[in-house]
């Protein structure tokens, strides 16, 4: 959580009027490589939400988180609602291994009932977006699919794409804005 992505995604959020609260699974505090049962990401998924409710009562949620905490927010919202949030926003949505492309990762999708909004990288390895596209068609009004032109998955560009990595991060901050402002 204290990621110079996470951190640099959290104030430009805030510099547009949207607190985030961040938080870590289990296995990233104890300094693991291997991610926790999806069990345990969901409950710690749901007490994050919990959390969030209390510093901030009455307030519009959204949930979410990038790779995979987007990826165990989604699995968490489908299994079962997670109280008072109103949308999901995916920030690299982890469709499948690098070079291994599949779609099994969003066959819960159809599962979650609110609103969805995917931000993905042109160049992600991890989302090939001629798989993502019509997953996100077949969802319907309720998922926004924002291509974010040349980033790979941790949303760094190439010098040569004319654009930097600020400009980018400015963009998520804008779309995830944008976004929440109509759900």
């Amino acid at each position: 959580m204290a990621h110079a992505f996470m951190t640099d995604l959290a104030n430009a959020l805030e510099a547009r009027g949207i607190g985030t609260l961040r938080y870590q699974f289990p296995y990233m505090e104890s300094g693991s490589k291997r991610p926790d049962p999806p069990a345990l990401c969901h409950a710690t998924i749901r007490a994050a939400v919990e959390e969030a409710k209390k510093q901030a009562p009455g307030v519009k949620l959204i949930a979410g988180g990038k790779s995979f905490g987007g990826r165990m927010t989604s699995q968490a919202q489908a299994a079962k609602a997670l109280p008072d949030v109103r949308g999901l926003a995916f920030v690299g949505f982890p469709l499948h291994p690098a070079k291994k492309p599949s779609t099994e990762r969003a066959t819960h999708l159809s599962d979650v009932k609110i609103p969805m909004l995917f931000l993905q990288g042109t160049r992600d390895d991890l989302a090939d977006l001629t798989l993502l596209e019509p997953i996100v068609e077949k969802l319907g009004t309720s998922a926004t699919l924002n291509h974010i032109e040349a980033a790979d998955h941790s949303f760094h560009v190439l010098a040569r794409s004319g654009r930097n990595d600020k400009e980018v991060m400015e963009e998520l901050a804008d779309a995830i804005a944008n976004w929440a402002a109509t759900i």
